[in-house]
C-alpha cells in the first residue's frame, strides 16, 4: 500500500506563506463561502423546534416576529390584570403581592370606594387599587405574585415576553397596560354572594374550626368522652361540649377545653 507524503514545512518561520498565513486565509474563506451559498439558494426548514430541523440550508435562527417559538404550557409571560364582568380589576388592593415580591418591582396605591356608592362590588369590598405599577425590567418573572394573590387578580398566561421599547418608562406597565383579557368569575367572589357587607342572618358554616384563645379538640361521635371527665366544673381546664362543626364528611363534635 503506497502513503502519500505531504511535504510539510518543518520551521515555519522560514516559509513566507507560513508567516503571512495565506494557506489558512484561503481554507477559512473557502469554507465560508461554501456555507453562504448554501444558505442562500438552499432549503430552509421552517421547523419551530430548532433541534428538528432538516435540509440543505443549515440556517437555524428563529426570524422573529415571522418565526415564533411555541411556549410551553408553564411559561410564564408578561403579567396582566384579571378583569372582573364589569370590567374592573379583581384587585381589592390588599398588598400581598408587593410585599412578597423579591424584587420590589410591584408598586400599588389603594383607595376606598364610597359608601353611597351603588354598585354591588363596592358595598362588599373596601378597597381598589387607584394605582397599580409593575416595573417590568426589574420583575425576575418568578411568578410568587401569582401565587400570593387571594383574589386570582393577576397572572402571567400571556405568552409573551416583553417586548423591546426605547425608553426605560415604556417599561412601567400601569392599570390601562395591564388590565387584559378575559374576565373571570368565581362562586366564592363576595359580590356573588350577598349585595351588602353586613353580617348574614344565618350562621355561615365553615369546612373547619375557627379557633380561638382556647384548644380546640375534634372528636368523631363514636369517639366522644373517652379519656374525658363529662361532669368536670367549668373553670381553668374545664371541658365544655355541645358545639358542632360541619365538615364534608359530617358533623363532628368539638371538645374546647376553656382558660
Amino acid at each position: 500500500m503506497a502513503i502519500k507524503v505531504t511535504k510539510v514545512t518543518q520551521d515555519p518561520r522560514t516559509d513566507i506563506r507560513e508567516r503571512m498565513y495565506i494557506p489558512g486565509l484561503l481554507h477559512g474563506l473557502a469554507i465560508t463561502t461554501k456555507h453562504f451559498f448554501r444558505n442562500l439558494f438552499g432549503t430552509r426548514d421552517t421547523n419551530t423546534q430548532v433541534q428538528d430541523r432538516t435540509g440543505t440550508s443549515l440556517m437555524t435562527t428563529v426570524e422573529y416576529p415571522e418565526e415564533k417559538p411555541i411556549y410551553p404550557e408553564g411559561y410564564r409571560g408578561l403579567h396582566r390584570l384579571v378583569p372582573r364582568e364589569d370590567g374592573k380589576p379583581r384587585c381589592v388592593a390588599c398588598y400581598m403581592c408587593a410585599t412578597i415580591c423579591p424584587a420590589q418591582c410591584i408598586y400599588i396605591e389603594a383607595g376606598e370606594y364610597e359608601e353611597a356608592d351603588a354598585d354591588g362590588e363596592s358595598r362588599v369590598i373596601e378597597k381598589y387599587p387607584t394605582q397599580f405599577v409593575i416595573d417590568e425590567l426589574r420583575c425576575i418573572v418568578c411568578g410568587l405574585c401569582v401565587d400570593a394573590c387571594p383574589k386570582d387578580a393577576i397572572r402571567m398566561d400571556t405568552y409573551m415576553h416583553t417586548p423591546s421599547e426605547y425608553t426605560r418608562q415604556n417599561f412601567v406597565y400601569d392599570i390601562p397596560k395591564l388590565l387584559k383579557g378575559p374576565a373571570v368569575s368565581h362562586p366564592s367572589d363576595p359580590w356573588n354572594k350577598r349585595d351588602g357587607s353586613e353580617e348574614p342572618h344565618h350562621v355561615h358554616k365553615e369546612a373547619h374550626t375557627r379557633i380561638g384563645e382556647g384548644l380546640v379538640q375534634l372528636k368523631t361521635p363514636h369517639h366522644l368522652g373517652a379519656g374525658h371527665d363529662h361532669h368536670a366544673p367549668h373553670g381553668k381546664g374545664a371541658v365544655a361540649h355541645g358545639q358542632t362543626v360541619v365538615t364534608q364528611q359530617g358533623p363532628i363534635q368539638v371538645t374546647k377545653f376553656l382558660k
